[in-house]
């Protein structure tokens, strides 16, 4: 790491620079894909028990209710071959046929309503070893299968007892014929799936597209799950003090300089790096990092350049890296037109994940 003279206006704070984003360009193995497959580093610990429901809302503790008996039922041999009992653990053992009905559960709710917790909840109390268990988002998924191939994912995963997909996403028809054909030979082979998405199954893709082929392909998708409505607000922001404004360049700069694992970027230039590192290595590109610290954050100019964001945000959050910033509040980010459209609800999730991380970085700051 270089070393840095002093920073402008600040004297002798740091030895070295901080880390920067945007001198990161990194390569993922396949292998490492498969093995990162697990619940991300802020659910570790969640349980079913340390979901807090929201006393308004009913569909919170029913949701609890549903997801710990599904766990159960999923204990003992693999379905296919292994007198496994009916998906919800119901019914005569058959030795080689799969219980009818649905055969997953589809968590559907706003943003912030708890649902990747629950997900991760049912991962850990699945009765399976963590071998036999996968956990990624919809992005990480597609992303194993352009690193494995259709077939040898189908292979990997097929062996598994569950598959949970979190943020299960259709940004483009190719994806959803993918998916689908994907999901439907791992539920031949009795996986059993759980996926959360801030869409019911059968209205996946509406203000997207509007090709017939890519509906039908949806309706197809919306007959493995049994749907889960989980209704409330978003949590973060609930009984919580508004964020923090954004702080003044001189202060970013000067927290950055004296956090150690802390990165510097400004935020036009983080930008653009991003769009020429592929989503899959967003989580990557976070590596080792205690802090993120953007200076001059402005409006998001594109949808692409906002959905990548969005992902980055994933990361961020997944991995609990407080986000220290100047300029422009994260609740201004997205243009009035993005957040009407059909990527909203990705955008407000976005918006809510930073904000979260924005309040876990006011430690950073030393009081004036």
């Amino acid at each position: 790491m270089p070393t840095t003279p002093a920073t402008p206006g600040f004297g002798p704070i740091a030895d070295a620079a901080p880390l920067s984003l945007c001198v990161r360009e990194p390569h993922v193995p396949a292998d490492r894909l498969v093995a990162e497959m697990v619940p991300p580093p802020r659910f570790d610990s969640v349980r079913f028990g340390t979901y807090i429901p929201d006393p308004n809302q009913p569909s919170q503790p029913e949701a609890v209710r549903v997801l710990e008996g599904f766990a159960g039922g999923l204990g003992g041999a693999h379905a296919v071959g292994g007198g496994k009992r009916g998906f919800f653990g119901f019914g005569k053992a058959k030795a080689a046929k799969l219980p009818a009905g649905p055969r997953g559960v589809y968590l559907d709710g706003g943003y912030g309503v708890g649902k990747t917790h629950l997900l991760a909840s049912l991962w850990h109390a699945t009765p399976a070893e963590p071998a036999l268990k996968a956990f990624g988002t919809f992005v990480e998924l597609t992303n194993l299968v352009g690193a494995l191939g259709f077939q040898q994912t189908v292979r990997t995963l097929s062996g598994h007892r569950l598959l949970c997909i979190d943020e299960f996403e259709l940004d483009d028809p190719g994806d959803t014929v993918l998916v689908s054909t994907l999901l439907g030979k791992l539920v031949d082979a009795g996986v059993a799936l759980a996926a959360t998405s801030n869409t019911l199954p059968g209205k996946l893709g509406e203000g997207r597209f509007a090709s017939a082929d890519f509906l039908r392909e949806i309706q197809g998708l919306s007959a493995h799950f049994r749907a889960l409505r989980i209704d409330g607000e978003d949590y973060r922001h609930r009984g919580l003090p508004q964020a923090p404004a954004p702080y003044s360049e001189e202060q970013v700069t000067k927290a950055a300089y004296v956090t150690e694992g802390a990165s510097l970027d400004d935020f036009p230039a983080l930008l653009d790096h991003l769009a020429r590192v592929h989503p899959s290595r967003y989580g990557a590109l976070t590596d080792g990092l205690k802090a993120v610290c953007l200076t001059d954050v402005q409006p998001v100019p594109d949808q692409s350049t906002a959905l990548r964001l969005v992902v980055l945000a994933d990361r961020l959050y997944d991995r609990e890296v407080p986000v220290l910033a100047a300029g422009l509040p994260f609740d201004q980010l997205f243009s009035e037109e993005m957040l009407n459209g059909g990527y909203r609800k990705k955008y407000f999730r976005a918006i809510s994940r930073l904000t979260a991380l924005a309040r876990d970085a006011k430690g950073l700051v030393e009081p004036s």
